[in-house]
């Protein structure tokens, strides 16, 4: 296998952990945030921050460096009108995700706050809960058009 194809594959595997982990972590927090016993809403909020940062922060980082390199070795234009939307799409992802970490960071240490001393500010907690939500369709939406985009290659 030659260093291109390699690339790609590291590629390919860190936008399938993006994706899928995004989703998964979503679907965790979603479903322990439900739940009215705080342990494990704790437990939900604290491994949700954990799964971030260590599955898909290297896959943010590893995204735009391993796809500039396809870019270069690959013979592409880097202003191919998919390739500017794939970059338009990563921004707009990005922006959304660094929201979404802070609020599930603020959304733990409040329910840590409520496990230590029981202080817990239920309108604040949702307010975040919303936005953390809301951030997350467009992310999600957004990736799911880069990934048409890597294979279509559409030249409009």
């Amino acid at each position: 296998m030659d260093l291109y194809s390699i690339v790609k594959v590291i590629h390919i595997l860190s936008a399938t952990i993006l994706f899928g982990t995004g989703i998964g972590i979503a679907f965790f927090m979603l479903m322990g945030l439900r739940s009215k016993n705080i342990d494990e809403r704790r437990y939900a909020a604290r491994f949700t921050v954990v799964a971030d940062f260590t599955f898909t922060l290297p896959a943010v980082i590893l995204q735009p460096l391993t796809g500039a390199w396809l870019v270069w070795q690959g013979g592409f234009t880097w202003t191919d009108y998919w390739l500017v939307g794939t970059y338009a799409l990563y921004i707009l992802a990005g922006l959304c995700w660094l929201p979404v970490v802070y609020l599930q960071v603020a959304m733990k240490r409040m329910l840590d706050r409520q496990a230590i001393d029981g202080t817990f500010d239920e309108r604040a907690f949702n307010r975040l809960f919303r936005w953390w939500f809301a951030l997350g369709w467009p992310a999600f939406g957004g990736l799911v058009v880069i990934f048409g985009l890597m294979v279509m290659k559409p030249t409009w």
